[in-house]
């Protein structure tokens, strides 16, 4: 593989694992604000009207940040009828192949993501709730979470191309 495939690999890699481990730790927050809610509510019975809704943005943003993470890791869901028999460069051919279905699927949602988050910006959207946050904050990061997944897509796509021809990108 050219050596600018290899250093490409190596940085993605090592940006995705760098906000991966970072954003474990927003379940952390997400536990803490969750909890801080029941207290509020059942303690000294008042409601908190934002809690779920920040819950959601937080939730939104732990998968999609860690999704590049998630995929470098090799913690995806995979259907293995009969790609398990497989042989390694087997594997690494059939993943090739599946991964212009993938990246084509991030091409189409980044773009869906970009153009919501400039609609959201423009028009300063809030969310119709009794909370009203602005949206464009969690569709920022919602849009460098599927950019992230796309980086790391072509990586692996780069890797499994290495490995299908007896090579290997680590």
């Amino acid at each position: 593989m050219p050596r600018a495939a290899r250093a490409y690999v190596r940085y993605v890699e090592a940006v995705n694992r760098a906000v991966g481990r970072v954003v474990m730790l927003l379940i952390f927050v997400m536990i803490g604000i969750l909890l801080y809610a029941s207290i509020s509510r059942t303690v000294f019975d008042v409601p908190i009207s934002w809690v779920m809704e920040m819950g959601q943005f937080l939730l939104a943003a732990y998968y999609l940040l860690g999704g590049g993470y998630s995929m470098q890791i090799n913690s995806h869901v995979r259907m293995d009828l009969l790609y398990g028999r497989l042989s390694p460069r087997k594997m690494a051919f059939t993943d090739t192949i599946t991964s212009f279905c993938l990246i084509f699927y991030l091409v189409v949602l980044l773009m869906g993501g970009i153009s919501s988050t400039r609609y959201a910006i423009t028009y300063n959207q809030v969310n119709y709730t009794a909370w009203a946050p602005l949206l464009w904050p969690i569709k920022t990061i919602m849009t460098v979470g599927i950019a992230l997944m796309l980086l790391q897509a072509v990586a692996f796509f780069f890797k499994d191309l290495a490995r299908a021809r007896g090579e290997e990108i680590e």
